[in-house]
């Protein structure tokens, strides 16, 4: 009971400010640390593909920014079915943390696939089904923020935020699986959970360290922009006010 107890208490803005503020110089670190260690492998000890020569090098930020963007839209739906279900403040304030770094990472995702095609397809802008998904999502993002921004009262713009988030998590799937389900000019997954990826070991081990990279990045970005939005929904409570007296 008592260890449950303790959980519950980070449900509460105020404490979970304080948790997110000794969190966030960790997960900036290891994302500084594992970024650099993966660009290295990535750049200069992956070898040169037979086929897509230097070119095919941008998948080392390619790759994990549009899992990274997938994931993070997933985990947003998530806070905001939490939200809905049990009318929590903090799952609504981590839903809306969460998408401007989703929505940076997305546009990512379609420029570097932009500079990736460009060499590989002859055209800076096809519309495949991986490319068409993962555009529609972008523009998810933007909907999620764009919505919540204009709507005055933080209540009624958090539910209708999450009514976004749920029906565009659809989109996730079919993102991922377009690639089977049509023929497109977009490759097939190189990691699988199901075979043998089909890369050198040291190209997969600078995608995976990237990967965690990204994810690291987004965990700290995603920490700090719920900080602001705590102080900014918190403003006019007492714990917020000691605060500023405290900085002060």
């Amino acid at each position: 009971m008592t260890s449950r107890f303790n959980l519950y208490k980070y449900s509460s803005p105020a404490t979970f400010y304080a948790l997110a503020g000794k969190m966030i110089p960790w997960f900036y670190g290891a994302a500084a640390l594992l970024g650099a260690v993966g660009l290295y492998i990535s750049f200069f000890l992956a070898p040169t593909d037979f086929q897509q020569s230097e070119a095919y090098r941008i998948i080392f930020i390619h790759v994990p920014a549009s899992w990274m963007s997938m994931f993070i839209y997933v985990v947003m739906a998530g806070w905001a079915a939490f939200g809905l279900a049990f009318n929590t403040r903090l799952s609504f304030m981590m839903a809306s943390a969460l998408a401007p770094t989703g929505a940076m990472l997305t546009f990512v995702s379609l420029w570097t696939g932009a500079l990736w095609g460009k060499p590989t397809w002859g055209a800076w802008w096809v519309w495949d089904a991986r490319l068409t998904s993962e555009l529609i999502l972008f523009f998810l993002y933007l909907g999620f923020m764009a919505l919540q921004a204009a709507i005055d009262d933080p209540r009624r713009a958090d539910r209708a935020g999450a009514l976004i988030a749920l029906v565009g998590v659809v989109n996730v799937p079919i993102i991922y699986f377009s690639v089977r389900w049509w023929n497109t000019l977009h490759q097939g997954a190189s990691v699988s959970m199901t075979k043998a990826p089909s890369m050198a070991t040291i190209m997969l081990e600078g995608m995976m360290v990237m990967a965690l990279a990204v994810w690291m990045y987004a965990i700290a970005a995603s920490l700090s922009r719920v900080r602001s939005i705590i102080l900014e929904r918190e403003r006019n409570t007492q714990w917020v006010a000691q605060l500023l007296e405290t900085e002060v």
